[in-house]
């Protein structure tokens, strides 16, 4: 079983890796899990954690230090079941930020007796599982009690890792729940999501809400001890007004990032083609800020000086309080603000990619049209192809039927909506991609 889950979830991270690259440890992580994009806890009933952890071999788990521990310990805690292999790497550095919060949480005297969390291990052999459990400071079952592993991760439905399901007291009836994206949780809230009662999420979702509907560009892009951005020619200091009332977009990328090295160029002639169609304008323009993940500010100001737009200081704090307030989880990515500091749209790079200079203002007024548009086109598009890079026929489908979000296997960029897609194999590509051929798909 554990063999056919790392085939499986490694053939996904290979396909999102070609889309964008992980950033470092300053972000979040990358990683595979079906909690909802829009943050909402999936809860279920209640669960008798006691009975499902332990099994007919045995009502122990291991300690940090390898000891026994009866489950009944657990009796009135909160716990956390961790899913996760040290074979998948976004795993392990999920790890050491669970780690983190963990330990924060057993220092506090109030949670340290209510918190507890069961590592429930897919590693390939005792060894593996021996050696990432030495980095984990909680409890594990057991590696030998395979059809405990199995049947937690069947109960819980775990089709992604890492996963941190999280289980409220047996005794606590008003929040008796499963919230199986404890992942998503960790990461966004850190230490404040405990308890993890749905009270809790509501109350820290709420006070997120406020933050976004209040954000202005100056709350997003400075703080206190600075009040400007970067220009040419570096370090050319640029007042933040220059971006008042403008669109503005947020690229965040480095030139470590290869995904970049293609879509940079890209983004530089949509900006370029964009400026040039508000010539004479006063009353709208577009602007970009560079958020920079580079290692150092060599790599920096290189990379900066083969842009055209503004940027935020190399190593500036407000980078990785952006990155974590706009969930950014790999580069490059563009976030796209509308004239009055609001947020537009975390897709910029896709539509970008779709509907390059067209996109602007990036509006879902601007989006709709221009979907309209495609949908037109689709019509007058063969409802299959064979296309040079694939030997199966390729059929045409919709958003809906196959289409939605899909990383096209030519260009290796996002798309949505309509897509060529072997029905056979799951291939896709972009419809503007096909290269299509006269003698029958390549053998």
């Amino acid at each position: 079983m554990e063999e056919l889950e790392k085939k499986n979830i490694s053939s996904t991270s290979m396909k999102e890796e070609e889309e964008e690259e992980e950033i470092d440890n300053s972000f979040v992580p990358v990683y595979h899990s079906f909690s909802s994009q829009n943050y909402h806890s999936h809860v279920a009933s209640g669960v008798d954690y006691l009975s499902i952890l332990a099994s007919k071999h045995g009502d122990f788990l291991l300690s940090s230090a390898g000891d026994q521990v009866k489950v009944s310990e657990l009796e009135g805690k909160v716990v956390g079941l961790y899913f996760s292999p040290n074979w998948y790497s976004p795993c392990t550095k999920f790890t050491n930020l669970l780690v983190n919060v963990y330990q924060q949480l057993k220092e506090c005297s109030n949670v340290n007796l209510d918190f507890e969390i069961v590592f429930v291990s897919s590693d390939e052999d005792l060894n593996a599982f021996n050696a990432y459990r030495s980095s984990m400071p909680w409890l594990a079952i057991p590696f030998s009690d395979l059809e405990t592993r199995r049947a937690l991760t069947q109960k819980f439905d775990v089709e992604g890792i890492p996963c941190l399901v999280i289980l409220q007291p047996n005794d606590n009836k008003l929040d008796s729940a499963v919230i199986k994206d404890g992942v998503e949780l960790v990461y966004r809230y850190g230490v404040q999501a405990f308890p993890f009662t749905r009270e809790r999420l509501e109350e820290l979702r709420e006070k997120e809400k406020e933050k976004h509907d209040s954000q202005t560009l100056s709350s997003l892009l400075t703080h206190e001890a600075r009040d400007f951005l970067l220009g040419h020619p570096s370090p050319k200091q640029a007042s933040l007004s220059f971006v008042h009332g403008k669109t503005v977009g947020l690229y965040f990328s480095a030139q470590w990032c290869i995904p970049a090295k293609k879509f940079t160029p890209r983004l530089v002639s949509v900006y370029e083609k964009i400026k040039q169609q508000l010539e004479g304008k006063e009353e709208e323009d577009f602007e970009i800020v560079f958020v920079s993940s580079d290692h150092n500010q060599v790599e920096f100001a290189t990379y900066f000086e083969t842009m055209p737009w503004l940027a935020i200081p190399f190593d500036d704090p407000t980078i990785k309080a952006l990155a974590k307030y706009f969930d950014i989880r790999g580069i490059p990515s563009l976030v796209v603000l509308g004239p009055d500091g609001k947020t537009v749209t975390k897709q910029g790079r896709s539509l970008v990619n779709l509907y390059k200079e067209n996109a602007y203002p990036f509006t879902k007024t601007r989006v709709g049209i221009l979907e309209k548009q495609m949908d037109e086109i689709a019509k007058g598009l063969p409802k299959t192809e064979t296309h040079s890079g694939h030997r199966h026929e390729l059929t045409l489908v919709p958003e809906g039927h196959g289409g939605g979000a899909f990383i096209c296997c030519d260009c290796d960029e996002q798309g949505y909506g309509w897509a060529y897609q072997c029905l056979e194999c799951g291939y896709e590509v972009h419809p503007k991609c096909v290269k299509p051929v006269s003698c029958g798909p390549d053998n």
